[in-house]
């Protein structure tokens, strides 16, 4: 009897969680399926070890060969035509984030590049109204299809291959190796909150997409051309521990943790958004109401860094340290920072989840940039208030956006409409925001509930199982 088996494309911090620390792959075993988890290399011997059981392999996921392939052969072309693939969604959908990353490219564009974003910004405008055009630019992409991975499919010989992009990554190489030179199945994950309204077209033949929710389903569908035959609603796996208080540590052990004050309120902040813009100022703004204590009660401030800030970036690495010195100034000020899994994945990873359930759902108020964790923390019934007080100053020769005009986009303009939090776009808005929600924490809770509802679909900690269930049922 022919063994069930595919693979598994894990090039992401985030997509470890989905996959390994969810039911997805228990459930995947469970029924009989061989799972093949294809990740950074330097991590391979680590994940065998700690998640390897009968029936789970791990292997390297060559990224360095498909960096060196995207470099070498042929790079101003495919550089050009990825960067029609993410700028040249449908303009039936809101495309505020698809719109500030050609603004980004505009800005950093030099010499040649400048010149020849003009011509592309005329194709673009074509991509935006005809299917056609975007078609065109989805099939040049695969005659960039290399032989990196012919050993792995003949030793393994999968009967699918799932990613958690359609190929918005370098997991786009082995999308079009596998069904062009293969011809085995592919189908792909959604892993983030934004991903259906800011990468755009696939970049690789995938015949099948699951989604969080009938909101990315319409963004898949309408923007980019996707068959709705083709697309499931599973919910997210990532979050079902969250649902279930999996990772929650017991509050006195993680006040403990970070030394924290139980008699004083705690007000958390998630670094976000820090490619677009530093985060110092709204991180400054919170330090100051906390320790002048300029709150409706004596309150303390957790700082959780972003991953980006342990980029060998000097922008970056400075906000950091401008981060780290404030909390040593001021009284009341803490800092977590991510946990790393090392590899090419850094500080993207789920090895404190505990960590950040525990913060989510011990703080009184949690504050952040529209990130993700706005849905994560409503997950936790904790009220939510976005701080997106201008920077001052904009990265240094980088590409800066306002954090006060970021609201068109797709996701942030859903939180705004659904009431499930508050946005502060100065001190004072914040100082507000805060005691608004310090003082009737529930007031929004009905709010939180629908805007999860909406956004994840399954709110049970089923979403594992089911997506398990829907990979399982692609295998031909």
């Amino acid at each position: 009897m022919h063994t069930r088996r595919i693979f598994v494309i894990a090039d992401h911090g985030l997509a470890l969680v989905y996959f390994l620390q969810s039911d997805v792959v228990p459930t995947l075993l469970a029924q009989g399926v061989e799972v093949i988890v294809l990740t950074d290399d330097a991590l391979v011997a680590r994940l065998q070890q700690r998640f390897g059981r009968t029936g789970l392999h791990f292997e390297g996921l060559r990224l360095d060969q498909a960096r060196a392939y995207f470099r070498r052969h042929r790079y101003r072309t495919q550089w050009w035509l990825d960067f029609l693939r993410r700028a040249g969604a449908s303009n039936r959908i809101p495309l505020g984030a698809v719109e500030s990353y050609i603004q980004q490219v505009a800005f950093e564009a030099h010499g040649r590049r400048k010149a020849v974003l003009h011509v592309m910004r005329g194709y673009i405008a074509l991509m935006r109204r005809y299917r056609w055009a975007r078609q065109a630019v989805v099939r040049a992409q695969w005659r960039f299809t290399p032989n990196i991975y012919e050993d792995l499919f003949e030793r393994y010989r999968p009967d699918l291959v799932v990613a958690s992009t359609p190929g918005w990554r370098l997991d786009r190489y082995i999308l079009r190796e596998a069904h062009f030179h293969h011809g085995v199945p592919t189908a792909a994950v959604i892993v983030g909150w934004d991903n259906t309204s800011s990468y755009s077209l696939p970049g690789a033949p995938v015949q099948a997409l699951n989604v969080w929710s009938a909101i990315q389903k319409r963004e898949a569908v309408e923007g980019s051309d996707w068959d709705p035959t083709r697309i499931h609603i599973g919910g997210i796996p990532s979050y079902d521990g969250y649902y279930l208080r999996k990772w929650v540590m017991p509050r006195t052990a993680y006040f403990q943790r970070h030394g924290l004050d139980p008699n004083r309120k705690l007000i958390a902040y998630a670094a976000s958004f820090v490619t677009f813009s530093p985060n110092y100022q709204n991180i400054e703004a919170l330090a100051r109401l906390v320790a002048e204590d300029r709150l409706a009660y004596p309150a303390q401030l957790l700082i959780r860094l972003h991953p980006n800030h342990f980029l060998d970036v000097p922008h970056f690495a400075a906000e950091r340290e401008r981060i780290y010195a404030l909390a040593r100034e001021l009284p009341h000020v803490h800092v977590v920072q991510p946990v790393p899994l090392g590899g090419s994945l850094g500080y993207y990873s789920g090895e404190d989840m505990d960590e950040k359930s525990s913060m989510m759902a011990h703080a009184d108020v949690f504050t952040t940039v529209y990130s993700t964790m706005v849905v994560e923390t409503a997950i936790h019934d904790t009220p939510v208030v976005s701080v997106c007080i201008d920077a001052p100053e904009p990265w240094p020769g980088k590409f800066t956006l306002k954090l006060s005009e970021i609201g068109h986009w797709p996701t942030h303009s859903r939180f705004l409409r659904s009431g499930a939090g508050e946005v502060a776009y100065n001190e004072a808005e914040l100082q507000a925001a805060l005691n608004r929600a310090l003082e009737a924490p529930n007031a929004r809770a009905a709010a939180r509930r629908a805007f999860v509802q909406r956004e994840t679909t399954y709110t049970d900690g089923s979403a594992g199982r089911r997506v398990a269930r829907w990979i399982a049922a692609q295998i031909s």
